[in-house]
């Protein structure tokens, strides 16, 4: 019996402190500008896991098809070669290319200086 008058006496002051922090918590938006975001708000996007606005996502999308677009490219010039049932660097073919872009110079440096 002594229970019901303990909460009869707990439940309203914890109503009352519920209250009190409501309207502090609104107040406080109120004066600093502030915005509280919900719960489902705040939940990761599969899309958006960042939390970026619709403009700042369209462009980091547009940059990350651009970098693979070029990443695409770069790799598409590596020369390859087939071994053993798997696709490996051709780097006698890219070696071969690196001194046909250099225009025969010698690519230990000894000729280079001489006039």
């Amino acid at each position: 019996m002594s229970w019901l008058i303990i909460m009869s006496f707990a439940l309203p002051i914890l109503f009352g402190l519920l209250f009190i922090m409501s309207k502090f918590v609104k107040h406080m938006k109120e004066e600093q500008n502030m915005e509280i975001e919900s719960i489902g708000d705040t939940l990761i996007d599969e899309h958006n896991p960042v939390g970026l606005s619709g403009e700042e996502l369209e462009k980091l999308k547009q940059q990350q098809a651009e970098a693979q677009k070029h990443l695409k490219e770069v790799i598409s010039k590596i020369p390859v070669e087939e071994k053993d049932g798997r696709f490996q660097p051709a780097f006698d073919k890219m070696k071969k290319l690196q001194d046909e872009v250099s225009g025969d110079a010698p690519s230990d440096g000894a000729d280079r200086n001489k006039v």
